[in-house]
């Protein structure tokens, strides 16, 4: 059963020059129980994809589904009802939690907004909250400000799962913490996964941190995924040149030799790179027309068209270094 389905996404924010595409044409699916990690650098997309899917964002073509019925809508009562199906947990905690609400009052507002609880009820409800994200139930009467950050960040995924949603969006929750305290995080979601049998949508651009909760990973690269597989599979044999370059990035990771003649990316370099009808990746690809004058199709066919519809996909003509660029299909985008 899929909870979530995005089925050819675009958005569109203005930007000084005009129209800017921030999503172009994504296209993902969320199992029920499990966890699928989206990963890429700042600016490739992530979170404008996040706010369309909760309605933060006009989606500008392409359909949400959640259980296989449209999500969303503009009504109050589309609104109310997407909120109690999903849940998201944005990345700074400090500015997500009210300096002035207990974390009590803070976690008993987000019980109560869509059931009824009598006193008694609230303060269980509070407790068996705070355990679950591992925190002592005595802290309930502290303000945010006498809370560490992974304090704080661990109520506020509390808060999201006061509502009890189908599905919860963790939106670069780590990357305000401490080193020290993101692991323990990371350890949290991946029990609450396991306990609660959640389904969730792990955004991040610490590539070690994703795969470490995710059963399947997704990596996007300027508004588009380039490459989607099992974790195990994406660190065993990535397909894709740029994850290959992200990999190789990561020291401990399988896949830690750059491939050959692979210079650093930063994320000006990659969002500044020339765009082409083809490959995204293709001005800066290490087995692109670069190094390979004769593969002119890497610039003028969209690799999305053929990418195979199987468990391990990648927008690539040549994926694995290839020499032959694949034949197109129905595929991913």
């Amino acid at each position: 059963m899929t909870v979530l389905q995005l089925s050819d996404i675009t958005v569109r924010h203005d930007g000084p020059h005009g129209p800017v595409t921030a999503v172009d044409g994504v296209s993902l699916e969320i199992p029920a129980g499990t966890t699928v990690g989206l990963v890429g650098e700042s600016g490739s997309g992530k979170s404008s994809l996040v706010r369309a899917i909760v309605g933060l964002a006009p989606v500008h073509g392409g359909r949400i589904l959640l259980d296989g019925r449209e999500a969303g809508g503009h009504t109050v009562r589309a609104r109310r009802r997407l909120g109690r199906r999903v849940q998201v947990v944005f990345q700074d905690p400090d500015t997500a939690l009210n300096p002035r609400m207990t974390v009590r009052r803070t976690l008993e507002e987000a019980a109560t907004a869509f059931h009824r609880l009598d006193r008694r009820t609230r303060a269980e409800r509070v407790a068996r909250l705070l355990d679950l994200v591992g925190l002592d139930p005595q802290l309930a009467g502290r303000l945010p400000s006498r809370l560490s950050g992974g304090q704080r960040q661990r109520v506020a995924i509390a808060r999201a799962l006061a509502v009890g949603p189908d599905l919860l969006i963790a939106d670069e929750i780590t990357s305000a913490l401490d080193v020290s305290v993101q692991a323990s995080v990371l350890n949290t979601i991946r029990e609450l996964q396991r306990q609660l049998g959640l389904s969730i949508l792990f955004i991040g651009h610490n590539l070690p941190a994703v795969c470490y909760v995710s059963d399947v990973v997704a990596v996007m690269y300027r508004g588009r995924i380039v490459e989607s597989a099992p974790t195990d599979a994406l660190l065993r044999a990535p397909q894709h040149p740029y994850t290959r370059t992200l990999l190789a990035a990561v020291p401990g990771l399988p896949a830690t030799s750059p491939p050959p003649g692979s210079t650093p990316l930063s994320v000006d370099t990659a969002n500044s790179a020339p765009l082409h009808a083809g490959c995204r990746f293709s001005a800066l690809c290490p087995d692109g027309p670069g190094r390979h004058p004769e593969r002119t199709v890497c610039t003028e066919r969209d690799p999305q068209q053929g990418a195979a519809d199987r468990p391990h996909r990648a927008a690539c003509h040549f994926p694995s270094g290839t020499v032959e660029p694949d034949e197109p299909e129905d595929g991913l985008s």
